[in-house]
């Protein structure tokens, strides 16, 4: 099955600051429809004496379809330590207008002097 896609590349051409840059590809649309991200944050539960904050950008989807995102970011850097936010999201929820938001929870990577996570959970932005 093959899904057209159109986007756009770009890539660092000072080869005197970074010899092995990299390039950056951002997709515009998958299979004719416009693609969009959510942004999210948050912070974790209370454990082992602290929490944690976190945010981020979820990976692109299609719009006008019913979907889901991926996320992954990394917490702040508290008590000598961080953790990985990872997951996929609810579908979209509807709201007023034509916009959507979905719902996210999960638990971080165990980390930590004493190991432990942590639970978050929240909503996209629109």
């Amino acid at each position: 099955m093959e899904i057209p896609i159109s986007g756009f590349m770009c890539h660092s051409s000072d080869r005197n600051q970074n010899p092995l840059h990299s390039h950056h590809l951002y997709i515009t649309s998958w299979d004719g429809r416009p693609i969009h991200v959510h942004e999210f944050k948050g912070v974790t539960s209370y454990d082992d004496g602290h929490d944690h904050r976190y945010a981020g950008t979820t990976e692109p989807a299609p719009s006008g379809v019913q979907h889901t995102h991926r996320y992954f970011t990394f917490t702040s850097f508290n008590d000598g330590h961080r953790h990985q936010v990872k997951g996929v999201t609810g579908p979209a929820i509807p709201l007023p207008g034509g916009n959507h938001y979905h719902e996210f929870r999960g638990v971080t990577t165990i980390q930590g002097r004493t190991p432990h996570r942590h639970r978050y959970n929240g909503r996209t932005s629109r």
